[in-house]
């Protein structure tokens, strides 16, 4: 696959992906995503739309590695680059009721089931910022007792010159298996564990520029609940990543994959 970094094939999963925020930063960094997985119906007919040709499945927990092989996405016994996605996070959110892992739409076991089957190089994980006070620990615990090594940055969408905070939870995991100069290797990309923001945006001002909020600014979400499919739009763009956000975590995993290369 040809992408600005050179003949790189990077390839993704992308798991409750709405409207395809993550994506839209993971193609612009030359990756290929190569399945979707989002329940909401209004959410799966705007990856149909923009993302024609990538499948679309309904049902994480449905969702294994027999299917995809099956559906001939994967081969037997072949890996994926990176799974990504913004596991459910209404039980952390401020506006929400803070159950955390007790609560029915924490999501995050079924990303880290497929995440021991899959074994991918990569894991991107996105939530909102309380995910730091709860809940984190036991993803990057997770993550880390399957020998994968782990960094996490908050930062709000202003960071990359959007009209609005946002403040969202990174978890960037590489995988340890092949050894660990390999992923000092890759996680030197990123700079140094505990650097700040701006040290991994290096550079983003000039390859987005901030004029681009001035010229496509936010719609009005208010919304008449007899419209169809209005109060969907609104619900969508409000769980949305801002595609900017996350651009300079997979810009970062194809650098590496250069290095690696």
């Amino acid at each position: 696959m040809q992408n600005g970094w050179g003949d790189i094939k990077v390839r993704s999963i992308e798991l409750f992906a709405g409207i395809g925020g993550i994506a839209l930063a993971a193609e612009m960094a030359g990756i290929e995503v190569m399945v979707f997985c989002e329940q909401n119906d209004f959410c799966r007919k705007v990856l149909n739309k923009n993302f024609p040709g990538v499948p679309v499945f309904n049902d994480v927990k449905k969702l294994n590695r027999e299917l995809l092989e099956e559906e001939g996405l994967i081969n037997r016994n072949e890996s994926i680059d990176i799974i990504s996605g913004g596991y459910p996070c209404q039980g952390e959110s401020v506006i929400g009721d803070r159950k955390g892992e007790k609560d029915d739409r924490w999501l995050w076991p079924e990303m880290f089931r497929l995440t021991k089957e899959l074994r991918p190089d990569w894991v991107v994980g996105e939530n909102v910022a309380g995910h730091v006070t709860m809940g984190l620990d036991k993803v990057l615990s997770d993550l880390e007792s399957e020998n994968y090594e782990t960094r996490t940055f908050v930062f709000p969408a202003i960071s990359v010159g959007a009209p609005h905070q946002r403040y969202r939870t990174f978890v960037v995991a590489h995988s340890c298996s092949k050894s660990k100069s390999q992923t000092d290797k890759a996680f030197s990309t990123f700079g140094k564990k505990g650097d700040t923001w701006n040290n991994l945006a290096r550079g983003i001002g000039t390859e987005i520029p901030r004029a681009y909020w001035e010229t496509h600014k936010s719609p009005s979400v208010g919304v008449d609940d007899g419209i169809p499919d209005r109060v969907d739009r609104s619900i969508a763009l409000g769980n949305a990543v801002v595609p900017q956000q996350i651009y300079p975590i997979f810009k970062g995993i194809v650098e590496s994959s250069m290095i690696k290369g």
